[in-house]
């Protein structure tokens, strides 16, 4: 019996030799990645922010930064969907001109595509492209009838689920009243929720420009407001921006798009050593910087893969 019970240790012993490392190795820190944008407090003047300037948290634990790129010249390569919504007004028309300006301006190193939102889904007038201009010809007015009326917010899931997955940034410009024809208003809006998971978990950055929609909604001062508040979550979550001028349609979309260029212009790749859990997932994530004067946005969640 004795020799038994040896044995029984010497096994239980060799067991823990075995298990002990595989759950080290689970606690070992993944990296994670995040497009973040350099923003200036005042004027246009961004500092270059170093790898040392960054601190990220996740939840509350400070994390290592393992590395932070400069998205530009040779790293600049973009993919950037401009999405129009099929229920908005035709007299966005009067701002074809600035969007395409804003289009033909892309460093060659970014790619262009055009989609306009319509059921649900998005209507891909042109792909994405190197070729500015050709990419500025597939613009064409809003139906700007009640048949496009659905949730814009599915619609940006319906490109995202299409988009292939690449290392080179992706980003959205939304150009819509947020409306949800089919999520209604109030703070709890599964599409608005599910859009903003989905535009995390693909690392995707929205921006939004409000221009007014058709129809009896269009002009309706509750559903408007909670179509800007949409807007405004969608981007602030992702790490995008939100741009509006009352309720109405702007004169210009120049300012807009031009903030966009500027916001285009200074962003970095960060990666960072995430702690793991026990699945993938969105986890959350906070980042500062100590030099004067710049904030650093970014979206408010992460894709962490599991432990290994």
């Amino acid at each position: 019996m004795r020799k038994n019970h040896h044995a029984l240790l010497f096994v239980l012993a060799l067991a823990g030799l075995m298990i002990g490392p595989s759950r080290s190795r689970s606690q070992e820190p993944v990296p994670a990645h995040l497009v973040v944008t350099a923003e200036a407090h005042r004027g246009n003047d961004v500092p270059d922010i170093r790898k040392e300037d960054v601190i990220v948290y996740q939840g509350r634990e400070r994390r290592q930064v393992a590395d932070w790129t400069p998205l530009r010249g040779e790293r600049g390569a973009l993919q950037l969907f401009i999405l129009l919504d099929d229920s908005s007004h035709t007299n966005v028309g009067s701002q074809f001109g600035e969007i395409r300006s804003f289009i033909e301006s892309q460093p060659p190193t970014t790619a262009v595509g055009i989609g306009y939102m319509r059921d649900g889904t998005v209507d891909i007038t042109q792909n994405l492209t190197t070729e500015h201009e050709l990419a500025a010809k597939a613009l064409r007015l809003p139906m700007g009838n009640l048949g496009a009326f659905a949730s814009i917010y599915l619609s940006i899931q319906d490109v995202i689920k299409r988009w292939p997955e690449t290392p080179v940034r992706r980003e959205i410009v939304v150009i819509s009243d947020g409306i949800d024809y089919f999520g209604g208003t109030g703070p709890a809006n599964p599409y608005v929720d599910n859009c903003i998971e989905q535009a995390q978990k693909a690392g995707i950055l929205i921006y939004a420009i409000y221009a007014t929609g058709v129809g009896h909604y269009g002009h309706n001062l509750w559903r408007m407001n909670w179509g800007q508040n949409y807007l405004s979550e969608v981007a602030q979550e992702t790490g995008g921006e939100a741009y509006f001028l009352g309720y109405e349609t702007p004169v210009s979309f120049g300012p807009y798009l031009a903030d966009i260029s500027g916001r285009l212009e200074h962003q970095y790749m960060l990666t960072f050593l995430a702690k793991p859990g026990k699945k993938p997932g969105l986890q959350s994530v906070k980042l500062k910087t100590e030099v004067p004067k710049v904030e650093l946005a970014a979206a408010d969640r992460v894709f962490v893969p599991a432990a290994m």
